[in-house]
């Protein structure tokens, strides 16, 4: 386990200064959404995957490429369409007449950083070929199996406003995503300082300011951040409480109790934590529960505000533990 005295609340701590310098690289080319990084960050520590649920034109491609640089990772773009099939997304097996042999030709899933655009515009049948890779890490194709290279992060993004022509996204896509966000409109300051920006040379990519190596000694750091017993029972609790509550028809899984467990030892490393303290849960779970659950006589397509109301009546049920440092 991290000890505090390595990780302790010091702003000058190493690991917490090279998550920090993650970010403030980003904001060199994102104007504002300080917070929407730290997710994102916390997101590929724990090896999670993100949906951006927002109106066109907010930069959430500019953040995905530049979360990608940042961090030294491959990215690939997937612009998600009605006619896109699922070997657009994970490759296909062609014959090579030189060497007289079938060879794997990978899709544009083989990437560190993945931005599948619009992903609600495409049919179910290609966004499930998108579940295992989102799970496992890997994919199969004619009975062969590729594997992945770590890390590996999916960001997918769908409209909140357009609904024509969409498939909405299977409970069993939305609960692999770790966080649902909503990056939301600058303010007035920050739309200045993007016209401003605008008006000088078209800005280079943002150099690494971590190696992936040292990323993935990072994201083993996340499972020796400590949780105490009652911070467990705790997120346990409220997973048991969504699953009783008579407005919720489907609450948390498995899944995403033990994402939102991850989430939190991810969000303490960033904060420079050797340890979980009730309050990241009732910062992360939001993000982490409410796009997971389906309300009980609520329609089709309930508002995002409505899900939130009753989530946090559940979350407000349930007993908040003391705070405990090992």
């Amino acid at each position: 386990m991290l000890n505090q005295a390595s990780l302790g609340s010091n702003p000058l701590d190493p690991i917490q200064s090279e998550l920090k310098a993650i970010i403030d690289s980003m904001e060199r080319t994102v104007v504002g959404k300080r917070t929407i990084m730290e997710y994102l960050v916390t997101a590929i520590l724990a090896g999670g995957h993100v949906l951006l649920d927002d109106v066109p034109g907010v930069g959430k491609t500019t953040m995905a490429k530049t979360l990608a640089n940042t961090m030294n990772l491959s990215h690939k773009r997937i612009q998600c369409t009605p006619d896109l099939l699922p070997s657009d997304i994970t490759g296909v097996t062609i014959f090579n007449p030189g060497l007289q042999r079938f060879e794997f030709q990978p899709g544009p899933i083989f990437a560190h950083l993945v931005l599948a655009d619009e992903v609600n515009r495409t049919s179910p049948r290609t966004q499930s070929a998108l579940l295992e890779v989102m799970e496992e890490g890997q994919v199969t194709v004619d009975g062969e199996t590729h594997q992945v290279e770590g890390p590996f992060l999916v960001i997918a993004t769908q409209n909140p406003i357009e609904y024509e022509g969409t498939f909405p996204l299977p409970e069993s896509q939305l609960d692999r995503f770790l966080f649902r966000l909503t990056i939301g409109y600058p303010s007035v300051d920050e739309e200045v300082q993007i016209m401003t920006r605008s008006d000088r040379p078209a800005p280079v990519d943002t150099e690494p300011v971590i190696s992936r190596e040292r990323l993935k000694e990072l994201m083993q750091d996340v499972s020796a951040v400590h949780v105490s017993p009652a911070v467990r029972h705790y997120i346990a609790e409220i997973a048991y409480a969504t699953r009783n509550s008579n407005r919720i028809y489907l609450g948390m899984s498995p899944r995403c109790t033990l994402a939102l467990y991850r989430a939190c030892q991810s969000w303490a490393l960033l904060h420079s934590r050797s340890y979980v303290v009730p309050d990241d849960v009732l910062t992360l779970a939001p993000h982490v529960v409410e796009h997971r659950l389906i309300l009980a006589r609520s329609g089709s397509n309930p508002s995002p505000d409505l899900v939130h109301e009753v989530f946090q009546a559940v979350l407000s049920s349930v007993p908040i533990p003391a705070a405990e440092t090992p």
